[in-house]
């Protein structure tokens, strides 16, 4: 762990991190932090509550797997990968919104810190496989932003939703926050070769690379939307499904 960011996130009163922009009787999503341990416990018992909530989650989707791979033609789930957010990350994203450096206006305010992306070969997979999940009992749509029919003006597209998924602690059950993103493979292709090249800060983007990024996504576009209607075509797959 790394003191000089750890330093910033100072600590906290326990009732204020559990009641924290909730009612008394509301179901609190924040779990109960025991005001004793020393900080980096502190931030490591936060981080396996969230990790916690993407367990839960990968599980459902390794479930999903296997019954598309056993039960029908084909797999509408490509990939899937998971990630906790930094220390470093955090911190930027609370300090870039104003936040006060607390552990109780983290979990309050920084909603994607548990994120999990999921990859798909065609445009109606990713709605097929964002309604497989949000009817299950136990998780909840919080927020979606659809960046594939409203796409970035930088050409990004992907859809992004904020789920709360019920996990079962030793103590009670707990509900936990979690930004999932799905994806086609090429919108997966363009986002992460444009993440390649913005990596390092120092190098300057003209306005020429950002036209040319543009028209890769562009490019990248036009193709997802051909495979899908040659999927289409093929019956592989169902125009009803596209689009929320």
């Amino acid at each position: 762990m790394s003191d000089n960011i750890l330093k910033n996130l100072r600590n906290y009163e326990v009732d204020d991190l559990v009641m924290v922009g909730f009612e008394k009787d509301q179901d609190v999503k924040l779990p109960l932090v025991n005001e004793s341990l020393d900080m980096d416990r502190q931030f490591r018992q936060i981080m396996f509550f969230y990790e916690s909530g993407i367990r839960q989650l990968t599980a459902k989707l390794e479930i999903l797997n296997k019954e598309f791979q056993f039960c029908n033609d084909r797999n509408p789930i490509e990939n899937v990968k998971s990630r906790l957010k930094s220390q470093e990350s955090i911190v930027r994203k609370m300090e870039k919104q104003g936040l006060p450096l607390t552990f109780s206006h983290m979990m309050a305010n920084i909603r994607d810190i548990a994120g999990v992306r999921i990859i798909c070969p065609f445009i109606t997979d990713v709605y097929q496989v964002a309604r497989l999940l949000i009817s299950q009992p136990d998780v909840e749509l919080e927020d979606i932003k659809d960046y594939i029919r409203n796409p970035k003006k930088n050409g990004y597209r992907s859809l992004h939703m904020i789920v709360s998924v019920e996990v079962r602690f030793s103590d009670m059950m707990r509900k936990v926050l979690v930004e999932i993103q799905l994806r086609t493979i090429a919108m997966n292709f363009w986002a992460s070769t444009e993440h390649q090249l913005r990596y390092k800060k120092e190098r300057i983007f003209t306005e020429e690379m950002h036209r040319q990024l543009k028209e890769c996504a562009d490019i990248m576009a036009e193709a997802d939307e051909k495979m899908q209607k040659l999927a289409e075509n093929l019956n592989v797959s169902d125009a009803e499904n596209l689009y929320w």
